[in-house]
């Protein structure tokens, strides 16, 4: 992405950012409240167009459109509050987020009943695997509304997984979320990276969690990116915990 502004009624909420993310990285963007880490992705994901600059993805400009188009070609979020069905089981949530399921279509229903069989059997399978990988697959048959905070988030990312997408944001996944379980996350992420060949952007305050299992860093200060690196290049500069404490 190149030169992203935007405001809001006269406030600047990002002031010309540049960001290029590799693929099959972890990568996470860090900052105070109100340095535009959520509008950024917000922007990313199709949910407010910028007032100025572009977002490239895998070489083609996607910016501005919806945010069911982003999707579709490949990139998809989560929220810091899951957006889950809490009236559908963790499974039934699952079976939710497919593309093209031909049981949709009433008529391909009826006409090709064992393609949609075999479909819906492929589905469970692949629903299985993927709650296996991320460890709630003892949570299968259990009300989403009944899920802890963090096996909520565990859900969504999940959830997100059934659809295939090649880029994943996450914004704030271990927010709220007991240390252990915040390890947890994070090491199904790596998991993800490593075996599905997924790419993550990340926004997150937990600071244990970005430095110990990110790639990279951009830190971001007055709707700008203001230095990025390595954690270990983040980790020792000075500016970067003066303006991430407010000391700036």
């Amino acid at each position: 992405m190149g030169s992203i502004c935007k405001t809001f009624g006269g406030i600047v909420s990002l002031n010309g950012v540049d960001m290029k993310i590799e693929k099959n990285s972890i990568s996470a963007l860090i900052g105070p409240n109100g340095s535009g880490k959520t509008t950024l992705f917000n922007i990313i994901s199709g949910f407010f167009p910028p007032d100025s600059g572009h977002v490239l993805f895998k070489g083609e400009d996607i910016t501005g459109l919806s945010p069911n188009r982003i999707a579709l070609k490949g990139l998809m979020r989560t929220f810091q509050i899951p957006r889950l069905f809490h009236k559908m089981t963790v499974l039934e949530n699952m079976f939710t987020a497919p593309k093209n399921q031909k049981g949709e279509n009433l008529f391909h229903s009826l006409m090709n009943w064992k393609e949609v069989e075999k479909a819906e059997d492929q589905n469970l399978e692949t629903a299985n695997r993927i709650l296996e990988l991320l460890s709630i697959e003892h949570l299968a048959n259990e009300w989403a509304s009944n899920l802890s905070g963090g096996q909520k988030k565990l859900l969504e990312l999940a959830r997100i997984l059934m659809a295939d997408p090649e880029v994943i944001l996450l914004d704030e996944p271990v927010a709220g979320v007991n240390p252990t379980l915040s390890n947890k996350i994070f090491e199904s992420i790596i998991e993800l990276r490593n075996r599905l060949n997924k790419t993550f952007l990340i926004v997150e305050h937990n600071m244990d969690v970005v430095l110990n299992y990110c790639d990279w860093i951009g830190v971001m200060h007055r709707g700008q990116i203001f230095t990025e690196g390595t954690p270990q290049e983040i980790i020792k500069n000075e500016e970067v915990t003066q303006i991430y404490f407010g000391v700036a």
